[in-house]
């Protein structure tokens, strides 16, 4: 499981350029129909020992917070705008790799030629620039033309008790949650649509649940985990190392009541460790999938991960492990429903 989610996350994919994502998981996948629709989702469908009364459908979005050029100085310095949800204090000094494999830094204003207000305020992303070693425009252009992309640089590794850290595990973890279960012997039948462009808005979701059309969906997924230092009680939302997330409620979906209950009592059955979000915040493709066409019964079983949209999301191998346990029980609990 490490090593493949490692794989998945050091592949960079933005929203709205996934391919290489894509193409590696139809590489590691066997299935009995796959396909790419015109926005870029893979839609992948595998027979399971049984037809189900509900067509049901797991969604994961493979898409990954980023940059996007789109300027250029006379000097060969890079503005770019962000792809995504980032919060610009985890993107100043950090090292980014481009498009096309090139490295560059990202820099502000030096701290003596700043104003006492410039100093008190993080920079936004428009005030930060990406150094790529260019010495002029035209070289620059050639490297980080305007419209390419560019991706944090950093390490996959291992920590502490069972503690992972990497880019993109949001919603990398997700994907691979889905690829094992593709991968599997399932009980019964089930559609999985590998979403892109969540973070722009779960543009991917709404076109690939319109295509599938199913009848209940699970949402997999990492959502924020708030459990750190002078944080306490509800908005901690939920905590690293205490099972699986499944959401009530979020800023996008109310979520099916029935399908959330039954994710407690299967959980629970199970012995699988399992939790809710004790906030109201955030969203996901569930946001898409519940309202397309008539209307889908949704669900979203969630990964809790520590500093989301960074290049150091942080989440538990056990948590990932109740997780895909969860999603591989729930579609035998939901198939007859």
């Amino acid at each position: 499981m490490i090593d493949n989610l490692e794989e998945l996350c050091q592949l960079n994919g933005a929203s709205g350029d996934e391919t290489r994502v894509r193409d590696f998981i139809i590489s590691h996948i066997s299935a009995d129909e796959v396909t790419t629709d015109n926005l870029g989702n893979l839609i992948v469908f595998k027979k399971g020992r049984k037809t189900p009364k509900n067509k049901i459908m797991y969604a994961a979005h493979i898409d990954e917070v980023g940059f996007m050029i789109t300027d250029i100085s006379d000097e060969g310095f890079l503005s770019f705008g962000a792809v995504g949800g980032i919060n610009p204090a985890v993107v100043l000094g950090r090292a980014l790799k481009l498009e096309n494999g090139a490295y560059g830094v990202v820099g502000t204003k030096a701290i003596h030629q700043q104003s006492k207000n410039e100093r008190k305020n993080m920079p936004g992303i428009d005030e930060l620039y990406l150094d790529i070693g260019a010495s002029s425009k035209e070289e620059a252009e050639k490297l980080a033309p305007r419209g390419s992309y560019a991706y944090f640089d950093t390490d996959f590794f291992e920590f502490g008790d069972g503690f992972i850290k990497g880019k993109a595990i949001d919603d990398r973890a997700g994907c691979l949650v889905m690829m094992d279960m593709i991968n599997g012997d399932p009980e019964y039948d089930a559609w999985y649509a590998f979403t892109v462009q969540e973070e722009i808005g779960t543009r991917g979701a709404k076109a690939a649940t319109f295509s599938i059309a199913p009848d209940i969906a699970f949402v997999l997924e990492t959502t924020t985990a708030c459990d750190i230092s002078g944080v306490s009680g509800a908005k901690k939302v939920c905590e690293l190392g205490k099972g699986a997330v499944v959401s009530y409620m979020d800023k996008g979906t109310v979520y099916d009541k029935a399908l959330y209950a039954l994710a407690f009592e299967t959980a629970t059955s199970n012995n699988f460790p399992v939790q809710t979000k004790t906030l109201i915040a955030g969203g996901n493709d569930g946001g898409s999938i519940h309202i397309s066409r008539g209307g889908v019964r949704t669900c979203a079983i969630s990964v809790p991960c520590r500093y989301l949209h960074s290049p150091s999301c942080v989440i538990k191998e056990s948590d990932y492990r109740a997780v895909r346990d969860l999603a591989e029980k729930m579609l035998s609990a939901a198939a007859e429903l």
